[in-house]
């Protein structure tokens, strides 16, 4: 009896995706609870498995576009299991541990995938469970060390000089001056989100500067204190995320979204956080950053960029957001106009901090100077609001003491 693999539903807004890579073949016997595949979507990757065992047997190929619900692959119950791949034998309850093979199947896969010996490998999950960020943190530290042992020259090595080795790899190595290759599904879809975006809104944006002094001074006086409270590190990032709640409560316009024809009110404040990743941004949501002191949002964006380096990033983390917020000074940025992510009407832009001439009380003196975007949907917030807005962060960051008066 043959049972189908379909496409799961991984959120009421993911309709289609990309089939990013098979884990088995074609032909291969596999266990219920491996990995089958990856389903990529715009905003998330999530690994399927299989829910019985058998011989599977693939429909469609890596990177061809998919339905949610579609058939994909089957799995025949009645194939028997190769010599030697027999299901291994239930694990009594509770047992666990960093030492036991009560691995997960993504974990079970990296393991296998890098022929590591789990026993010897810190869980940090529930129970001192294995969980994957174990595994790559581990796989990382393996690297690390073999990166600073000394390899054994080769015998060739001791007898040309390196430079003429050099010179002689890069003579065979190719010379074209173009490489080609075909666009994934994946980014066509994100490259057709984009556009789309901006075709459907009418797309703005201000710009502004901040003075950054002030926030700097407090954060260096007080960085040791906040490390040892909260356990890490006191960034900029949760002093905009704090003068975006702040500049949203004093400016309701930018803390709305459009709906068909109707203007939705939010009255909450769930902002989201680009994170770059190695498969492209992501935005996780903060949630109820009102309700937040600057650890407990520190401690959120920290958590995030753990999973997104991970690979776990879920369809949930991405979903709710009524502003958004990101950072391209990290990688050097001096200005940009970033796009909206619908249906928010907003996105505030952060840049590098750059050492410039502003004059003060009639004197020119050095200040550290952010330059700040708000790009907005024109339709759902007046220019007079956007202004605003952007002069209520620069107002906030440049002011901490606001925070504590809450004016």
């Amino acid at each position: 009896m043959s049972i189908t693999v379909k496409v799961p539903s991984v959120g009421e807004s993911i309709t289609t995706g990309v089939l990013g890579a098979w884990r088995k073949k074609s032909g291969e016997y596999v266990k219920s609870g491996d990995v089958l595949f990856e389903f990529e979507t715009e905003k998330v990757t999530t690994e399927v498995y299989a829910d019985t065992a058998g011989g599977l047997k693939t429909l469609v190929g890596e990177g061809a576009e998919i339905q949610v619900g579609q058939v994909v692959a089957e799995i025949d119950e009645t194939a028997k299991a190769p010599a030697g791949t027999a299901a291994a034998a239930p694990k009594p309850p509770g047992e666990s541990g960093p030492g036991s093979l009560d691995l997960s199947p993504a974990v079970r896969r990296l393991v296998e995938e890098n022929k590591l010996d789990a026993s010897k490998i810190t869980g940090t999950g529930k129970e001192g469970r294995l969980v994957k960020e174990d595994i790559l943190n581990y796989i990382e530290s393996q690297k690390l060390a073999a990166a600073i042992t000394p390899a054994p020259q080769p015998a060739v090595e001791k007898l040309i000089p390196r430079e003429t080795i050099a010179v002689a790899a890069s003579a065979v190595s190719p010379t074209g001056r173009t490489t080609r290759k075909k666009m994934s599904q994946l980014r066509k879809k994100i490259a057709d989100r984009l556009v789309s975006a901006q075709r459907q809104a009418a797309l703005l944006t201000t710009f502004n500067e901040i003075d950054m002094t002030n926030t700097m001074v407090l954060r260096k006086k007080f960085q040791d204190r906040f490390v040892e409270k909260h356990g890490v590190k006191l960034g900029f990032m949760s002093f905009f995320v704090k003068a975006a709640v702040y500049a949203l409560q004093q400016v309701p316009a930018i803390n709305a979204r459009i709906e068909g024809d109707e203007i939705v009110q939010n009255h909450f404040y769930d902002i989201g956080i680009a994170i770059s990743a190695e498969k492209g941004l992501f935005v996780p949501v903060l949630r109820n950053v009102d309700q937040l002191g600057l650890g407990g949002i520190e401690k959120a964006i920290i958590d995030y960029a753990k999973k997104a380096k991970a690979g776990q990033i879920a369809l949930g983390d991405l979903e709710g957001g009524v502003f958004s917020i990101t950072n391209g000074g990290t990688f050097g940025s001096m200005l940009s106009t970033p796009i909206v992510n619908p249906p928010q009407s907003a996105i505030l832009g952060m840049h590098n901090i750059v050492e410039r001439p502003v004059a003060v009380d009639g004197r020119v003196e050095i200040r550290p100077v952010m330059y700040v975007a708000l790009t907005y949907d024109h339709r759902q917030v007046d220019g007079k609001d956007a202004v605003t807005f952007l002069v209520r962060i620069k107002e906030y960051i440049e002011n901490p003491a606001l925070a504590l008066l809450e004016v």
